[in-house]
């Protein structure tokens, strides 16, 4: 017999990093076993580069970020990382960092372990950056594509440096997803390259076509050389550059995936299944059928998007900018009206007392629409709170009116009628806001009108891996 596949699987989330050690195992139902994972907070907010870019702006330090990489890598079994035949990368879609050629980072191999940190690279502006106005969005050309462009948007991104920080754009040569800048740093590539997935959560790329709109971009003077070379999801990026602590040198590296198609891929068993992820925001995502083509035109209005997936198939995502972060901000509410009345007390005391509260409130009157952030489809849409009455103030009623928003808000941008239209037959659901929250699980199995499957971890890192375990499986076969 052929010795076992073992892959290493990594997702650069927006608050965490993660790193699965898969390997495949032909004799479990799921074909593949996680022999060992690890998880690192980033901690890796940091305050804008640009200062014109305003109180919405939201960027990471790449610096933390690799961090939290090389900590997750440091703390998984070292004799299984010797094992690694392939390394499949995913992370947060839309956003963007700049760095030099040949000066993105620098390998330290005098250590306990060969590690890269960053060297001549910007911040990380994230998917939930907020600089690009409404305004300043109706302002850009429009894209040849069948998605728009959002704040938050790689492209939008640049525009928006290109009229505010020109200056900013003169010290860098390359560009990419966070996770592109990993995968171009470990095999030393000459130029980043990016799935389809990418970019087309960056705007301004063609999926039909598989190409950027080169034209429309150099008309608005786009610099379109920071543009990454575009390469099949699934596909080989190249090869490590250097020993990466035991993983040796000369091993396998994939393209860098879309964080929601890696979660999509690692628990999607059937086409009848929709996943549904709470986060820090929320997706719900269900596989279109073969040949499907989305309309080849924006509609701005449109709150369900079509991604690339894999072989040229689509995801329709309903992708909800408000989800475990809308509670975040409701007990950072709560923490600060303590603190201005004198009083003391932890995030997370506040966090479990809500959810007891409202595990108890069972129902209630009070609607609340969570849309603090607003959506991609409706960017100046606020939060609401209606049908308040005087006995449905308790915390236990505003918390289940809350996690019952969130739930509804999702059901306003996909109707789940529409996914018994597609064929669904089951809702796999996870994601972190939703595992500690057993409110949030009620509320989402009174909304679905299926078979709702929780505990099925939905995971990024676990899907980049068996993104290449699958690949490399079938060309053996082949």
């Amino acid at each position: 017999m052929a010795a076992p596949s073992v892959t290493l699987g990594i997702d650069l989330g927006t608050t965490s990093v993660k790193a699965a050690v898969v390997e495949d195992a032909p004799g479990d139902p799921s074909g593949f076993v996680v022999l060992a994972s690890c998880v690192r907070a980033a901690r890796a907010e940091v305050a804008a580069q640009s200062a014109a870019a305003g109180p919405q702006a939201q960027e990471q330090d790449v610096n933390r970020i690799i961090q939290a990489l090389n900590e997750c890598l440091a703390a998984l079994p070292q004799q299984q990382l010797r094992k690694v035949c392939a390394i499949g990368v995913s992370g947060q879609m839309h956003g963007i960092l700049f760095w030099k050629t040949g000066q993105g980072c620098e390998w330290t191999e005098g250590g306990a372990a060969p590690v890269f940190k960053p060297r001549a690279v910007s911040h990380l502006v994230t998917w939930q950056d907020g600089r690009c106005s409404s305004g300043f969005l109706a302002s850009l050309p429009q894209p040849e594509s069948h998605l728009n462009v959002a704040t938050g948007f790689g492209c939008a991104t640049i525009f928006w440096l290109l009229k505010n920080s020109p200056e900013f754009l003169k010290s860098y040569d390359a560009a990419g997803t966070i996770h592109d800048y990993v995968v171009a740093m470990l095999c030393g590539l000459p130029r980043p390259l990016m799935s389809d997935q990418n970019a087309a959560s960056w705007g301004y790329f063609n999926t039909r076509s598989q190409t950027w709109n080169l034209e429309i971009l150099r008309a608005s003077g786009f610099p379109t050389h920071l543009l990454p070379d575009i390469a099949e999801p699934a596909s080989e990026a190249g090869r490590t550059s250097h020993a990466w602590f035991e993983i040796p040198k000369g091993t396998q590296v994939g393209v860098a995936l879309g964080d929601l198609q890696a979660s999509v891929y690692s628990c999607m068993t059937k086409r009848t299944d929709a996943v549904l992820n709470i986060s820090t925001s929320v997706q719900l995502a269900a596989s279109m059928p073969s040949g499907f083509q989305p309309a080849q035109t924006p509609d701005p209005a449109a709150p369900v998007a079509y991604f690339p997936y894999f072989d040229r198939t689509y995801l329709a995502v309903a992708a909800s900018l408000n989800g475990g972060n809308v509670l975040a901000t409701f007990v950072h509410m709560l923490v600060q009206w303590m603190a201005d009345l004198g009083l003391e007390v932890e995030e997370s005391t506040v966090y479990s007392r809500m959810i007891q509260a409202a595990v108890r409130q069972r129902d209630t009157c009070l609607t609340i629409t969570p849309t603090v952030l607003g959506e991609r489809h409706l960017p100046d849409q606020l939060a609401s709170v209606t049908r308040i009455s005087s006995s449905d103030l308790s915390l236990g009623h505003v918390t289940r009116a809350l996690c019952r928003g969130i739930v509804q808000n999702l059901h306003s941008m996909l109707p789940f009628q529409q996914l018994k239209e597609w064929g669904v037959e089951r809702v796999v659901s996870s994601g972190s806001a939703l595992s500690r929250n057993e409110v949030l699980k009620q509320e989402v199995q009174r909304a679905f009108p299926f078979l709702v499957s929780f505990g099925q971890d939905v995971d990024a890192a676990v899907g980049a891996a068996l993104v290449l375990l699958q690949r490399n499986l079938n060309q053996k076969k082949s």
